[in-house]
């Protein structure tokens, strides 16, 4: 087993360089991170493409116990992705589930304060979203982005990650427009593995660069 990607940034450089046909393109389209992780590679993307750059907030719901393992997601927009197959194999009850939503809604409404204070929710109308996070593993958290995403108006909508799980690409093969994914190893088992550094990103470097995105 080898590691992909030196680091987010360079993830996001090599991601962008499957995406150079955006630029120059007459056609409206904006660059989304899902932060925190996704940030920095959608920073890189959206630099090298010349494209604006927001960030489109989402949280993963864990399941109780093992919240390392995702049995849903929310995002911006009220949209809320349940695994409804996960959520019954497991046994979880609707008031473990409805308690973990709740503290997520409140984390999340959090980050749009800290990441987006006092801006308008995202208006996608006619525009192309270019969706990108780290990576994907269960595809919970960009499958809630995707809805959010349409909801917001987008009118044509591209994942675009540096790795993600087969099953999750297939995923959203079915739910966006397109899908751009560099490495899909079939021994996935977490994203953190395919970077030589996978440091937790901040709050304090999502807003930065935002910030500086602005």
């Amino acid at each position: 087993m080898h590691t992909f990607f030196q680091n987010r940034r360079d993830a996001g450089h090599k991601l962008a360089n499957a995406l150079l046909h955006h630029r120059g393109r007459q056609t409206a389209f904006i660059v989304l991170g899902l932060p925190r992780g996704g940030m920095p590679v959608a920073a890189e993307v959206a630099r090298t493409l010349g494209a604006p750059l927001d960030a489109l907030v989402v949280r993963k719901l864990g399941m109780p116990g093992h919240n390392e393992y995702a049995m849903g997601a929310l995002a911006s927009g009220a949209v809320l992705v349940l695994d409804n197959r996960l959520i019954a194999a497991a046994g979880v009850k609707r008031e473990a589930i409805e308690a973990v939503q709740v503290a997520e809604q409140d984390e999340l409404l959090r980050r749009e304060q800290c990441y987006r204070p006092g801006r308008p929710p995202l208006d996608l109308s006619g525009q192309e979203a270019i969706l990108v996070d780290d990576g994907l593993a269960t595809g919970a958290t960009m499958q809630a982005a995707v809805l959010a995403a349409r909801q917001a108006g987008a009118a044509f909508i591209t994942v675009a990650v540096p790795v993600g799980s087969v099953q999750a690409c297939a995923r959203m093969e079915e739910l966006a427009d397109k899908v751009v994914c560099l490495h899909q190893p079939p021994d996935f088992q977490a994203v953190s593995i395919w970077y030589e550094s996978f440091p937790q990103t901040s709050d304090e470097e999502v807003a930065s660069i935002l910030a500086h995105a602005q």
